[in-house]
């Protein structure tokens, strides 16, 4: 139990850190945002855990497949709103966009069979 505590308040300290820096200094929110730090996090996690090195290549695997589907959301959220779209309808307008891409993704993965 005191492991899965270390291991929440762990995550959910990397993302208020990333939330507090961006006030002040949006680029380097930006690029700690950017990296792979809940992957990381997730691979030791899941390592920790299973002693699996293999399933920790198949995460990683998974991941890269499913990063480029999210890039969707950073391209459509900043296009809606210098468009004018109010924030919160420009959100949903990239989570909506993003989902579309990550179903077609993942319908694609199966197709070839990789999901």
């Amino acid at each position: 139990m005191v492991y899965l505590v270390i291991k929440f308040f762990t995550s959910a300290a990397l993302i208020v850190a990333i939330s507090e820096i961006a006030k002040r200094y949006s680029f380097i929110a930006a690029v700690l945002a950017s990296l792979p730090l809940t992957s990381l996090l997730a691979f030791i996690w899941l390592y920790i855990d299973t002693k699996d090195a293999n399933k920790v290549a198949v995460l990683s695997s998974d991941i890269m497949w499913l990063v480029l589907p999210s890039l969707v959301f950073f391209i459509v959220l900043p296009i809606a709103i210098k468009q004018g779209v109010h924030f919160w309808v420009a959100l949903m307008i990239a989570a909506i966009a993003t989902a579309v891409a990550y179903g077609l993704t993942t319908w694609l993965m199966q197709a070839v069979g990789r999901a």
